[in-house]
């Protein structure tokens, strides 16, 4: 049984027999990806007050030393992305800030906005306003809070983490709840959006807790059709986590599960500033992630985004193409069940960002970056 489940409007099934079959999965089970691919982001983090307090995260910051960032603070940052040759403004923020933070609730009225969630609605239209496509992570929603900001969004994501009760979540009224992230991936999955979900490995689950949280993923998929990749993510040692990363061969051994365990055309994504990357190459990674020439990981501060160099020479080790992307798969780009209106008309337009996007699309972007790096050598 899930924890936290049954208090959600979330059908959620995972087969005992399934979950054995995972757990007997090896990296010799899989085979390595035809080709990489990555994102060109900028990191656009709202505000770094959250509810929870996980003993593994730098992200968050106590109330009174929390901010928010104003719509000039986002323009200027997403301006600077566009013109690096971005697509995609990653927006995050802790799970409901403005109901912890009154600081934070207090700014937002003096604004005019009644949420965090309307507030982001202005974030993402500021965005799509300076030529980038908004890619919204905000921790756990209602359908009604994703509805509010769904068709702003080309795609959103939300990390599932674990289905497991953690000591790591730190527990008690600020504790993550396995159901309640559960039930957001389905959200998305009522609501049409192209999603983003994944694990993390090494905050105090066991290995059928990892099958378990896979299997529960691909299940939610095959109701809905929504999700377009899964990130295997290690924990990694930062200022309030000292218990270490999982050793490689375990690491492995966890991507070789996703990949076997997820539909095919789930992209599985090792993310080369948090993973030994190079080390899961032939486990059916085939996605790098977003990366951003302008911005840190603020998820992450201690872990800077590689280069595109670097992902080239990642690509180069495995012998397969380095591919760019946009935040919305390929395949969900046809037809109009998973792309909205407002993001159509962007994806469409004649304008520069248009442009980039379609030579995304067309795979013509990597050709200039590299055409670009030649003349400056």
């Amino acid at each position: 049984m899930i924890p936290g489940v049954d208090a959600y409007d979330v059908d959620v099934s995972v087969d005992d027999a399934a979950v054995e079959a995972a757990l007997d999965v090896t990296p010799s089970d899989v085979s390595a990806a035809s080709e990489l691919s990555f994102a060109r982001n900028v990191f656009v983090p709202l505000t770094t007050a959250c509810r929870y307090t996980c003993t593994y995260c730098t992200y968050y910051d106590a109330p009174g030393e929390a901010s928010l960032l104003s719509l000039e603070e986002v323009r200027d940052i997403c301006a600077r992305g566009a013109d690096a040759g971005c697509t995609e403004a990653l927006f995050t923020f802790g799970d409901d800030p403005d109901d912890r933070y009154t600081a934070i609730h207090a700014q937002l009225d003096e604004w005019g906005y009644d949420s965090i969630h309307d507030y982001l609605a202005a974030a993402c239209e500021v965005a799509l306003d300076e030529g980038l496509l908004p890619h919204s992570n905000p921790g756990d929603q209602t359908y009604e809070e994703m509805e509010r900001v769904a068709d702003l969004n080309a795609s959103m994501g939300v990390m599932l983490e674990t289905t497991a009760e953690v000591r790591a979540h730190s527990g008690g009224s600020r504790g993550k709840n396995p159901g309640q992230r559960l039930n957001t991936i389905a959200n998305a999955g009522k609501l049409d959006v192209p999603f983003t979900t994944g694990i993390l490995v090494g905050i105090g689950e066991d290995w059928r807790d990892r099958a378990e949280s896979l299997l529960a993923i691909r299940d939610l998929h095959e109701q809905y059709g929504h999700v377009q990749e899964v990130i295997v993510q290690p924990v990694s040692n930062n200022e309030r986590w000292q218990a270490g990363s999982p050793s490689v061969d375990d690491y492995r051994r966890t991507v070789a599960m996703a990949r076997d365990v997820l539909p095919g055309s789930v992209s599985v994504q090792s993310p080369p500033n948090l993973a030994p990357v190079r080390e899961v190459l032939d486990c059916g990674v085939d996605d790098l992630g977003g990366v951003s020439p302008v911005t840190d990981d603020h998820v992450n501060p201690d872990y800077a985004w590689p280069a595109l160099r670097e992902l080239e020479d990642i690509a180069d080790e495995a012998g397969v193409p380095l591919v760019e992307r946009l935040p919305t798969y390929e395949r969900f780009l046809d037809g109009e069940r998973w792309v909205s209106e407002r993001i159509r008309r962007e994806l469409d337009a004649d304008s520069a960002a248009g442009e980039r996007y379609r030579a995304v699309r067309r795979g013509d972007s990597l050709a200039g970056a590299s055409a670009d790096r030649s003349e400056a050598e």
